[in-house]
């Protein structure tokens, strides 16, 4: 009897090794599959953080992670108050944090301070400084070539006698300098820089406010065009030039694609704007983010490194932007499923719409 019984006994000892080896597997994948990843996002001013980025995220996140849940802030282009939101998201428990910094430098000791709670922080589209574990953005340096070559192209053979006024970005954002890097490195010795603004928090008052200076300046009808960073600074370009009653305005670039934009592009106000794939872009810094809340290296995701001037080889993402004019709208946004015909056409606009061969 009692090899029979030790071979119950073994056999129960076994089950019960196999069930509590299934509960500890079933634990592990339970912690790694349902943890809080938060999103900070710089600002309301530029509409697609709250009307493309925010949702795409989120989106992408819980196709990812099922379990998983976010946390969101927006610090409405104020660097002290995201500075208490990283804060307060490090205090609740968040594994990851995705930060679009509202001011690259400014943010540095936050994210020192997350790094040293180990929360990895992952930099969406801007790259902020401190010890980043991971970054996502397009190639600023392309951004800008995109607005420069366009505008060149729109000026034609105007273009070494033109006047051109720069409206750079925010003189805070990394990317501001990145993509007036781009844009000098394709219009520097073919146009006359005969201004140049940098537009704090890439606000359409302050542009519209430095473009009423620079027509004063220089004269309504002496600008051959304006290299604006991005749609929101058009917008405001745009505006100070109606107001001066310039007869015919001047090619304006843009970039980000925002639907405002696209309507002012069909009824020939601005001439370009730079498409950025936001949801390659969210799906990406998601993809980042989950591998991280699972412990997982980024060299399967990260595509190329970067260099902040705080750290060296930052797993990176970087991707590829498009130039949008009138005559591609169709096969870029409509296309990608950015807008549809019937939501960029409105009634007013179909006229134009119909010209441009945006057909439903």
């Amino acid at each position: 009897m009692r090899p029979r019984t030790c071979h119950v006994v073994a056999a129960l000892v076994a089950g019960l090794m196999t069930m509590s080896l299934a509960a500890c597997e079933k634990e592990h994948v339970a912690a790694t599959d349902s943890f809080t990843v938060g999103l900070l996002l710089p600002s309301r001013t530029v509409p697609r953080w709250e009307r493309s980025d925010k949702p795409l995220i989120e989106k992408r996140l819980k196709e990812l992670c099922p379990h998983c849940t976010m946390e969101y802030a927006n610090a409405e282009d104020d660097a002290t108050m995201q500075r208490q939101q990283m804060i307060s998201m490090i205090t609740k428990g968040v594994r990851v944090l995705i930060l679009d910094a509202a001011d690259t430098r400014a943010l540095r000791s936050s994210v020192q301070e997350a790094h040293n709670a180990g929360v990895p922080v992952v930099a969406y589209d801007r790259l902020a400084e401190g010890p980043i574990a991971g970054y996502v953005s397009f190639d600023g340096a392309q951004v800008g070539r995109l607005q420069g070559e366009a505008l060149l192209k729109a000026m034609g053979d105007k273009a070494s006698r033109g006047n051109v006024v720069m409206m750079n970005g925010d003189p805070t954002s990394a990317n501001a300098a990145w993509f007036r890097r781009g844009a000098l490195s394709a219009i520097t010795g073919k146009v006359n820089i005969a201004r140049s603004y940098d537009i704090v928090g890439w606000s359409t008052q302050s542009a519209h406010a430095n473009m009423a200076a620079a027509v004063a300046a220089l004269g309504p009808d002496r600008i051959g065009g304006v290299l604006a960073a991005n749609d929101a600074i058009a917008a405001g370009v745009i505006s100070a030039l109606k107001s001066a009653h310039v007869g015919k305005l001047p090619p304006v670039t843009g970039q980000d694609a925002d639907l405002d934009a696209v309507r002012r592009i069909i009824k020939g106000e601005q001439y370009m704007t730079v498409y950025k794939p936001f949801r390659m872009e969210a799906a990406a810094v998601a993809s980042m983010a989950v591998a991280l809340g699972r412990g997982e290296d980024l060299r399967d995701i990260a595509t190329t490194t970067t260099n902040s001037p705080t750290t060296q080889r930052i797993p990176s993402v970087l991707l590829t932007p498009r130039a949008v004019t009138v005559g591609n709208i169709e096969q870029t946004l409509v296309k990608d499923g950015m807008y549809t015909i019937d939501q960029i056409c409105t009634r007013q606009l179909r006229p134009a719409c119909d010209k441009a061969g945006l057909g439903r």
